[in-house]
């Protein structure tokens, strides 16, 4: 078993590796690469989709490594198999986002990337800092995960998700925001999994075991 992290130049992908790598040794899910070639992208059992800053750039970054951006598409759309996007990565998945200016996604999970507003005026952002997951359907992703378990977010921007099914967690923070969303063979966790200790790692080992 093969799982390729996507390197498109956007963030340190260092503790990701190294998260991945710990819990594929202690699941034994086989090896975990940091990959910009799309060969590797192209026979990989399964994908994850990092990214830090904002999301045109972002989009922009993995549009622009068309080779590496064609070999996910096809592996995810066509070979069907699991897909794992965090923080921007994750909000790739959406319709379009509207961070700085009107930017396509991917299109995986219908919705659209705003910006977080807070009903409460003293909660600033970005929304940093830790938050306990409100688990809204049942998914493998939250195998040995409890509503309250508590994840670290950094982001200005959150995924309003037209199809509310596909809204698999959310945390509050002046209203709800969207943490964890999905579809088919496709997941994205808005929290950093590598950064939240073990609820994180708990989540990475079953990505890398789950089989859709």
């Amino acid at each position: 078993m093969l799982t390729a992290i996507i390197d498109y130049e956007s963030g340190n992908l260092h503790s990701a590796e190294k998260a991945f790598q710990r819990m594929a040794r202690e699941t034994g899910a086989g090896e975990v690469v940091v990959t910009s070639d799309a060969d590797v992208v192209a026979r990989a059992d399964r994908l994850v989709l990092p990214g830090d800053g904002a999301f045109p750039a972002c989009a922009a970054e993995l549009r622009g490594h068309k080779g590496l951006y064609d070999a996910m598409v096809e592996a995810v759309e066509q070979k069907g198999r699991p897909f794992l996007g965090i923080c921007v990565g994750m909000q790739l998945m959406a319709t379009t986002g509207h961070e700085y200016e009107e930017t396509p996604g991917l299109d995986w999970v219908a919705g659209d990337v705003v910006r977080i507003t807070p009903a409460d005026a003293a909660l600033k952002v970005p929304h940093m800092g830790w938050n306990d997951l409100v688990i809204e359907a049942k998914h493998p992703i939250f195998d040995g995960i409890t509503g309250g378990d508590h994840v670290y977010f950094v982001h200005s921007y959150h995924f309003r998700v037209t199809n509310p099914a596909e809204r698999l967690a959310h945390v509050d923070y002046g209203g709800p925001v969207t943490a964890v969303v999905g579809r088919d063979t496709m997941v994205g966790l808005q929290f950093h999994p590598e950064k939240s200790q073990a609820i994180g790692l708990r989540m990475i080992g079953n990505f890398l075991t789950w089989r859709p």
